[in-house]
């Protein structure tokens, strides 16, 4: 039997811009955060280098001189010089998430491509192409391709594909010949990159108009739900939303530890089933630095959240950066007008935490709930919490129902919770607990037997 090596996965050299405004502990997360995201995407991340700059919005967003170190790192493959740039405040190498690449060893593996932690605009991302000679991306860039291979629904699909074509549009490139060829027949006296771009806004009108579509049957599904009590999981990407997803609702939800393992909105019945019925939902993770026209994504993976009864707000207490990224939740929340009337905050993962580091977590969050998905009492206590919450807008009252009235007894225990049950001469008397709207409808069906 002979065994085929597995290929080398594409090796990846990312670049901190640190600016006034972006600096420190700050940039070293964001670095440690891209260093994730490029992993999911099955990327091998080599080495970091990083350089302070007044602004990324210069034309050339590195000093010469830290291109020319970077060129080394990538082979050498383009057409930088060795220059010193006066507009670089000073280089600061970050702390290497991985292996530091020797930079004076010719033997190393060269970086296959560059990835940047801020965004480039397509002119300093064609020059720092053409100046190192390999594929350059930025963070949008990063974060818009994970989001186009892990949606699954057809909604996600559009949005994402909708944001990506709107990314791609400007970055747009003519061909060798094309500031001079045009095309003849349709569209004639337009050059590639012209006819490329119309391309383009003609695909985004066709894709909104689908979307509106879409849409549309979305918010008549989510109507049909909205009677009864919901539970929205959000938080953070990796926060272990899915395996508690999984462990509330007994379902087979996708969970990976990964970023963005999971993109689509996921609805499931509390398990063990309750009466009535109790929605969770699994939304898509957050993150720091979301692209402004995947903001808009989120108004459709979020929906879930706008009508849901109770906000869990999922962490993962074993990162020591979990305030922050519970800062970036409340933003994005804010940015896409979801406002919950009840929130819990779950410090999840506490199997990776210590006696002492869980106390100290429950005397700065006291109103928090601590779990574990791999502990069943902390699943229990979960789901006595949900229940406890849903019984609280719940109405409890007597109900006298003939026997002569068929069916009434089966759907009301298929909707509500019976609390007691009592069988007279020419009756049954129960006793139900449910929401105002079903007991309002339940008594306009008795009316009209």
């Amino acid at each position: 039997m002979q065994l085929t090596a597995k290929p080398s996965l594409p090796n990846a050299l990312l670049i901190s811009i640190s600016t006034p405004q972006f600096k420190g502990d700050e940039a070293t997360e964001s670095l440690a955060e891209l260093a994730r995201l490029v992993t999911t995407l099955g990327f091998k991340v080599v080495g970091t280098q990083s350089q302070k700059q007044s602004s990324t919005q210069k034309v050339n967003v590195l000093g010469s001189g830290k291109l020319a170190e970077i060129a080394h790192l990538t082979g050498n493959k383009g057409m930088v010089e060795n220059e010193q740039e006066d507009d670089v405040l000073d280089e600061d190498p970050l702390t290497e998430i991985s292996s530091e690449i020797p930079s004076n060893d010719l033997d190393f593996a060269c970086a296959d491509v560059v990835v940047f932690d801020c965004d480039l605009t397509p002119s300093q991302l064609r020059n720092v192409e053409n100046q190192l000679g390999v594929e350059v991306f930025d963070r949008t860039g990063i974060i818009i391709e994970i989001f186009s291979r892990h949606a699954r629904t057809k909604t996600a699909k559009l949005q994402v594909e909708i944001a990506r074509l709107n990314y791609v549009a400007p970055r747009l490139r003519e061909t060798s010949t094309g500031d001079k060829e045009r095309q003849m027949g349709k569209g004639a006296g337009e050059t590639t990159l012209e006819l490329n771009r119309r391309k383009v806004r003609d695909q985004l009108a066709e894709l909104k108009r689908e979307l509106v579509s879409v849409q549309d049957v979305m918010m008549d599904r989510r109507t049909q739900r909205s009677e009864l009590f919901s539970v929205a999981l959000i938080g953070y990407t990796n926060a272990g939303k899915s395996s508690m997803m999984r462990a509330i609702t007994g379902s087979d939800v996708e969970g990976e530890n990964k970023l963005f393992a999971t993109l689509d909105t996921t609805v499931r019945a509390l398990y063990p089933i309750t009466q009535p019925r109790i929605l969770v939902s699994d939304t898509v993770g957050f993150i720091k630095k979301l692209p402004h026209d995947l903001v808009a994504s989120f108004h459709s993976t979020l929906a879930e959240a706008h009508d849901a009864s109770l906000l869990l707000y999922v962490v993962d207490a074993s990162d020591p950066s979990f305030r922050s990224q519970l800062e970036v939740v409340h933003k994005v929340l804010a940015e896409v007008g979801v406002e919950g009337s009840k929130k819990l905050l779950v410090l999840n993962k506490s199997d990776q935490l210590s006696t002492e580091q869980q106390q100290s977590l429950m005397d700065e969050f006291p109103d928090a709930m601590m779990t574990s998905t791999r502990n069943l009492d902390d699943i229990s206590k979960l789901h006595k919490y949900i229940i406890g919450i849903a019984q609280e807008d719940m109405i409890e009252e007597e109900i006298v129902i003939p026997y002569t009235a068929k069916g009434i007894v089966g759907e009301i225990r298929a909707s509500m919770s019976v609390v007691k049950e009592e069988y007279e001469y020419s009756h049954i008397k129960l006793t139900v607990r449910s929401s105002a709207i079903d007991l309002e409808r339940l008594k306009k069906r008795m009316l009209n037997l």
